[in-house]
């Protein structure tokens, strides 16, 4: 066996011990939350991202790197085919999951944690088929565990990392197509379409006007989407008809 091999075996079973210690819970958890699943299921729309903010080890650094409170992402796909049994499967988020890799869940998963709904603005059926079925086809790949190698820096004390400095050093992970992180993959997706997320702007001397450039899709993280401006933030408690003076509130 060669050194090359021997040290990227001894990388990913690195990896894999630090991605299932970081995919354990935390043991103190606040949830806000007032949606359900059901409340949930009834506003999202294939093609919609639903952020959450997690409670495992790895979010608390994710979202001290980003300085957010979201710190994971997922596709919501709806019912779908089986591609390659062709049966049908009612699992409707699709994420890269941290130990498992790309795979699909039920909205239940997410059911006692915080979550926000980032609705993508003016999508056609066919838009909305072509990224779900870019996450779909997905399936199977493996979550970039170069990417946990990286971050295990973050969890030994260090000195606070400048603001400008934090975006810089999540443009991690191996490269691999076949690979993927969660942002990443949705990133993909949306990016495959020419849909913006927050694209960067540059003056076109040519045509006398701003033109837009697309990011690396290894640049983006989960708050990218909640402060995207291409993006509806919805809230179902709104939606549904909220009413202050309905709510039930203990020692009245």
């Amino acid at each position: 066996m060669s050194k090359t091999s021997l040290y990227s075996r001894l990388l990913s079973k690195l990896g894999a011990a630090i991605a299932n210690y970081l995919s354990k819970p935390v043991r103190q958890y606040t949830y806000f939350s007032l949606e359900d699943t059901a409340t949930l299921q009834q506003h999202l729309q294939p093609g919609d991202i639903l952020l959450v903010e997690g409670n495992e080890r790895i979010s608390t650094t994710i979202k001290y790197l980003t300085q957010s409170t979201w710190s994971h992402a997922a596709m919501y796909v709806g019912h779908y085919r089986n591609p390659v049994t062709g049966g049908l499967l009612h699992h409707q988020l699709i994420e890269a999951d941290l130990v498992k890799g790309v795979i699909s869940v039920p909205v239940e998963k997410y059911s006692q944690l915080n979550t926000r709904i980032c609705q993508p603005v003016g999508l056609s059926a066919d838009d909305r088929s072509k990224i779900t079925s870019f996450v779909i086809n997905s399936l199977g790949r493996q979550y970039d565990q170069k990417n946990i190698i990286d971050l295990i820096r973050y969890l030994l004390p260090t000195p606070p990392i400048p603001n400008q400095y934090r975006r810089k050093m999540l443009v991690l992970g191996s490269g691999d197509p076949t690979r993927a992180i969660c942002s990443t993959l949705i990133a993909e997706a949306f990016q495959s379409i020419k849909y913006p997320i927050l694209p960067t702007f540059t003056d076109d001397v040519e045509v006398d006007q701003r033109t837009l450039q697309l990011r690396h899709h290894t640049l983006f993280v989960p708050r990218d989407f909640d402060i995207s401006p291409y993006f509806n933030i919805l809230k179902p408690e709104i939606y549904k008809g909220f009413d202050h003076s309905s709510l039930k509130w203990r020692g009245n």
